[in-house]
């Protein structure tokens, strides 16, 4: 696989100069690599926190950077007015503002190009952020090479990287149906849910948000765990009323990468 990881480091160099959207997760990990061994100090990587991103995320970000030598920078974004309603176009409203000021700083800083790390997974399933990405331009080189989430990850475990196996981010928006006013303490309740249940050793874990209720995802085997040992199932729902859900259930569809279903519905919290 690494004769395409060569492929994509000449896609990237024929871009001159370029600033990466870099999440820390799988894909945008490897356009970082990669941007950093085609290009040097010619590609800067762009962590952008919203008070909807993870905090873990952050700080794997700027690890993963530092350990690959990559210029890298954190930039923080405030809450995009339109969002805190949670529509059903957050994804696009989100990731539009977001790569309007990349662009902007793209331009003052005096970097011909912006990416992101889509790959051929992502044209298989709506995606309303991608309408934006191309409206703006944004450069997509592992989409552009026709690469799977599974090659991507198989590269990056070639390159011996740390990021090869890391679950799929999505911002804690998704965790919260849509058409519902969104409250920072409500996304800090899910945040601190799914960060106890991965410290206990869960791994990749979605916490929906239901009013009172937390929904858990997990995969097959972990929900056996959970399942199976008393203990655990109290340690998690004593921890999770703590933050304030009154309710806590496991989702025995398991754990699912994509946003949370727009048919479900929830009625604001009425003060």
């Amino acid at each position: 696989m690494l004769e395409r990881y060569e492929s994509l480091k000449k896609e990237i160099q024929a871009l001159e100069s370029l600033i990466v959207a870099f999440s820390g997760g799988v894909d945008s990990s490897l356009l970082l690599k990669a941007a950093h061994d085609a290009l040097g100090e010619k590609a800067l990587g762009i962590t952008v926190t919203t008070p909807y991103m993870a905090e873990r995320e952050i700080k794997e970000a700027i690890a993963f950077a530092k350990e690959i030598g990559a210029r890298h920078e954190v930039l923080s974004f405030p809450w995009i007015p339109t969002l805190k309603e949670n529509p059903t176009n957050r994804c696009y409203l989100c990731k539009h503002a977001l790569f309007s000021s990349l662009k902007k700083l793209a331009y003052q800083r005096g970097f011909a190009h912006i990416a992101e790390g889509s790959n051929l997974d992502d044209t298989k399933e709506e995606r309303p952020g991608r309408i934006a990405l191309q409206e703006l331009g944004i450069a997509t080189p592992l989409l552009s090479l026709g690469l799977s989430k599974n090659e991507i990850r198989q590269i990056s475990k070639e390159l011996s990287l740390k990021s090869w196996n890391r679950p799929s981010y999505a911002c804690l928006l998704t965790r919260f149906p849509h058409n519902r006013p969104l409250l920072e303490e409500e996304i800090e309740m899910v945040e601190q849910a799914e960060e106890f249940l991965i410290s206990l050793g869960y791994g990749r874990v979605r916490v929906r948000f239901h009013e009172e209720l937390a929904k858990i995802e997990l995969e097959p085997k972990m929900m056996e765990r959970l399942i199976s040992s008393q203990e655990e199932r109290t340690k998690v729902t004593l921890f999770l009323r703590t933050l304030g859900f009154s309710h806590v259930a496991l989702d025995i569809a398991g754990y699912k990468d994509e946003a949370l279903h727009q048919g479900i519905s929830c009625k604001p919290k009425r003060s």
